[in-house]
Formats: structure tokens, C-alpha cells, sequence
């Protein structure tokens, strides 16, 4: 009863109602009763600096979140793998000095697709973002390119990760997925405006995992031999073609339809091919983007792709447990010449991913053979659950004179300068409904009318007029056309979402400003 005030006020114009309810509300803690002043946005140093290890908020959040099930995937559970191999095709040691991108060099990949919210004995039709995770055996380690088919997400900050999860995922009390809980926590976050308008086209449907491009979605610093820095987004282009299902479609696609259209046709020797693509810019450019170019609920529309390698999906991995199970993705996992940007939701997936797998699967999780690096492992960690590594030296600490280790220069990480007053708050171009309107303009007639159907069937369920209407207003605001269309779709007149809008942008002026 107390959440629609709290909407209204974060979202629209507040008022001595939303006021007096925001004062009523009990206080949020951490998990030892100290208070919290900030839940929406994580510690930074200024607003493109890096997430700052001291928010014990955002860890101790991210932390819990990610010890909620066992053994099953919090997120990504329903998934399917295959092996193959990548050939480099371009020469780009200009911006990265990664070993593997040297034209015909080959490098043995794992991929593991999955959808994101449903769980492992879900119908593969059900509609979803779709992941898309690459795990690259290189000869200076493993590189885990961890994404899905679209191109970008819901939020921007990672300590906001659980709450979503949480509005997608079952009610603890009714154990169904409802439409009320997650509008009610988009009517929030106007910034998922971009991203469901992906997610309730035909793109949440694929036809085929074979059909589904690639995205890397986050902001990566690359780094060449002489230390130079540029910015980099990764894109797989299917050389099969996007291909997606409508909505009548997908609810009446096989159950394991992705799965078997995907061994079946390796198994034909019908093997899919991907291109990788890649996007550069550098820091000077920055500035004449009009939105953050660390924000995840963003593409890099204006900056040009360039191709650099290919790959081939070939081999079903003999065990489905051993492989696709097994198999532990995480973004830190990095090879020299590729480092983290300050992508706010690619800091916070840092820690979440890998310490989701050392949880799920074990400290050990990394010397399983689906996750074992082809090189030699040197460190001086030990023992754990199901540790087979068979440790014999006497010397298991750093330094040592009797067993030497090398850390070399010339695999340390790139220094950078930061600046900015220490604070948790939003970045400063939020832009968040541009794109969105962008992205709706791009589709086919068809594919605006079954966005159209697929948004309104489940925003039609939302009994909070509200909710409904705020979420209306974020749509009108990417697209006239989008937001009067849809406002049809689910009764509610224009009249309604015009006054949504104008609250937004009184509420709101620094963003129309920044726009």
C-alpha cells in the first residue's frame, strides 16, 4: 500500500501525500541493522570513475543475492553449450595487445546460450533476454565474453540487480511470475524503457539459438603494447540471419526447440557461424555523446563496427552436466590487453559472476575441464571442495627465495587517473528514453504491431492504473506513436499519459536539459 506513493514520488513531481508516506515508511538496513542512505546507485569517484570496493552496501547486496539458490543458476538456468573454435581475421594489435587477435590465429571456444529469468525445466519459447557467453581458451588464459542477444540491459547500476531479479522472478508468497511486481518496479526505472521495448519484440523470441546475434553489452578498456587505451564494444553478427518468432509462435514451439535445433544441426555438420565485430572510441570523444558512454542501457548507435574474427560452433559436448552445467562465466575472467571499463553494471558483475560460481559450483570451480584454461595455472591457492590438484611443492606463499614466481611488467594492468567527489548517485545523461524510440522506429510494421501485442499483454494485467500509466509515459516519451498505440492496447487514455509525461519532465528537468 505504501509502494505506489513511493513510485509516484521517484518518478513524477513528489507531493505531501508521496511525502508523508516516504516518512512512514520503516527505514532500510543492511543485513546488521546499520541504516542505509542510498539503494539505487553505487559508490563512485566522480560520474565515470570506477565503483569503489568500500560500498559494503553494494557487496554485502550482491553477495546475498548471489547465495539465494542451490544448486541451480540464480539467473541464465536454462541453458545448452557447444564447443568450436574462433579464427582472429584482423589485425588490431593497434588497440589491444591480446594474444589472440592475430589474423588466422585459432583459439578453442565453449558457448553456453540460455534465457535469463526462467528456470531449468522451463519451456525454451517463454520470452526472455537470451544469453549469449563465449569462453575463449587463449594462450595467456581464459576470456570470458559474457552477454546476451540484445545490446544492451534493464539498469545501468549492479547494486539494483537483485531488486530486478526479485520483480522477475516468482512471488515469494503466490510462487508465480507477475506482471504487477515488475511494472511496479520499471515504473521506477525509467532507464528499462530501452531494453523492455527489446525484450517485447520478436527479439525476445528467436527462432533459433543458430539465429541470434551476440552482444558483449558493456564498455571494455583495451590496452596495446605501449600502454595506449581505447574503449571497445563486442557484437557476434549470426551468418545464419536474425530470426525470431512471433508471440502465438513461440507459445506453441516445442518445449526443448532451441536445444534440439541447435544439436540437430551440428549434428548434420550444418555447423552456424558468428563474425565478431568490433566498436572503438576513445575518452576524447566523450564528450559529444549526449548519454554516458558506461551506460549499459545504451548503444554506441553513431560509432561504425569493424570486423575481427569468426567462429564456428562444431562439436556437442559429449556430457551436457560436465559441460553446459559446469561451465562458469564470469566478466573478470581477462587476458592482458582487455580490462574492465567503469561500466557501473560491469564493476558490480566483476565480484556477482565469480563469486556466483565459486558458491555454486566451488573454490575449485575454475579446474574443472570445461573451465580450465589450456595454459599452465601457477598461484598458491589451495585445497577446498573438490580440490584435485595435486599440490606438491612446500612453498604455497609469495615471495618466496626457494620457489621463485615472475610477475612480469608487462603484464600489469593500464594506471589511470581518477577525479571526483566520492558519492552514490546517478550518472548526469541519463537520456533514458531516446534510444528506445530509436530502436521502435527501426521495426517493420508486423514488428511494431507484435511488440505492440506482446507489451500489452502483459502490462494489461497491471491492476494499478499507476503503474500502468507511468509506464506509459516512458513509452510515449521514446515514441509518440509507441506510447498512444500501446496506451490503446491497454485502455488508457492519452489524456492520462500526457500529464504522466509532463510530472516526468517537471520532476525531471536536468534530463530533458542533458537530452
Amino acid at each position: 500500500m505504501v509502494m505506489p506513493a513511493l513510485i509516484a514520488a521517484s518518478a513524477l513531481a513528489p507531493t505531501l501525500q508521496a511525502a508523508q508516506a516516504q516518512s512512514a515508511a520503516p527505514q532500510f538496513t543492511r543485513d546488521n541493522g546499520a541504516p542505509i542512505g542510498e539503494n539505487r546507485n553505487s559508490k563512485t569517484t566522480g560520474d565515470m570513475g570506477p565503483v569503489l570496493l568500500e560500498d559494503s552496501h553494494l557487496i554485502e547486496k550482491l553477495a546475498r543475492f548471489d547465495r539465494e539458490r542451490v544448486p541451480e543458476r540464480v539467473v541464465h538456468a536454462r541453458g545448452t553449450g557447444a564447443q568450436g573454435m574462433f579464427t582472429a581475421t584482423a589485425d588490431i594489435s593497434e588497440f589491444t595487445r591480446a594474444s589472440l587477435f592475430v589474423p588466422g590465429k585459432q583459439t578453442p571456444v565453449f558457448v553456453r546460450f540460455s534465457t535469463v529469468i526462467h528456470p531449468s525445466g522451463s519451456p525454451e519459447g517463454m520470452r526472455d533476454p537470451h544469453g549469449f557467453a563465449t569462453k575463449f581458451y587463449t594462450d595467456e588464459g581464459n576470456w570470458d565474453l559474457v552477454g546476451n542477444n540484445l545490446p544492451i540491459f534493464f539498469i545501468r547500476d549492479a547494486i539494483q540487480f537483485p531488486d530486478m531479479i526479485h520483480s522477475l522472478k516468482p512471488s515469494p508468497v503466490t510462487n508465480r511470475q507477475d506482471p504487477n511486481r515488475f511494472f511496479d518496479f520499471f515504473s521506477a526505472t525509467p532507464e528499462a524503457t530501452n531494453m523492455l521495448a527489446h525484450v517485447y519484440s520478436n527479439l525476445g523470441t528467436p527462432a533459433s539459438y543458430r539465429t541470434m546475434d551476440g552482444n558483449g553489452v558493456h564498455a571494455f578498456r583495451l590496452v596495446n603494447k605501449d600502454g595506449e587505451i581505447i574503449f571497445a564494444k563486442f557484437r557476434w553478427i549470426s551468418r545464419q540471419g536474425v530470426k525470431n518468432l512471433n508471440g502465438a509462435q513461440a507459445a506453441t514451439a516445442p518445449f526443448n526447440y532451441l536445444t534440439d535445433d541447435l544439436y540437430s544441426e551440428i549434428g548434420k555438420g550444418n555447423f552456424p557461424k558468428w563474425d565478431l565485430m568490433i566498436q572503438t572510441m576513445k575518452a576524447s570523444e566523450f564528450a559529444r555523446l549526449n548519454y554516458n558512454p558506461f551506460d549499459d542501457t545504451k548503444e554506441w548507435l553513431d560509432v561504425p563496427f569493424r570486423k575481427i574474427g569468426e567462429m564456428v560452433l562444431n562439436k556437442v559436448p559429449d556430457n551436457f552436466f560436465e559441460w553446459t552445467e559446469q561451465s562458469a562465466f564470469a566478466p573478470s575472467n581477462m587476458v592482458p590487453g582487455i580490462e574492465a571499463s567503469p561500466d557501473r553494471m560491469l564493476q558490480g558483475r566483476l565480484f556477482s559472476y565469480a563469486d556466483t560460481q565459486r558458491y555454486r559450483i566451488g573454490a575449485n570451480a575454475q579446474s574443472l575441464p570445461v573451465n580450465r584454461p589450456r595454459v599452465a595455472v601457477v598461484n598458491n591457492n589451495q585445497d577446498g571442495q573438490l580440490n584435485a590438484g595435486g599440490r606438491t611443492a612446500d612453498v604455497n606463499y609469495f615471495p618466496a627465495r626457494t620457489a621463485e614466481k615472475a610477475t612480469a611488467q608487462a603484464y600489469r594492468q593500464s594506471s589511470y587517473e581518477v577525479a571526483g567527489m566520492v558519492d552514490a548517485k546517478p550518472i548526469s545523461k541519463t537520456n533514458n528514453f531516446e534510444q528506445a524510440g530509436i530502436f521502435y522506429r527501426s521495426l517493420s510494421a508486423a514488428d511494431k504491431a507484435d511488440l505492440i501485442k506482446n507489451l500489452a499483454g502483459d502490462l494489461g494485467v497491471v491492476t494499478s492504473q499507476r503503474t500502468k500509466t507511468i509506464m506509459l509515459s516512458y513509452f510515449s516519451q521514446a515514441d509518440r506513436d509507441f506510447g498512444t498505440r500501446l496506451a490503446k492496447a491497454v485502455n488508457v487514455p492519452m489524456a492520462e499519459v500526457d500529464r504522466a509525461v509532463a510530472e516526468y519532465k517537471a520532476a525531471n528537468p536536468e534530463q530533458m536539459a542533458a537530452r
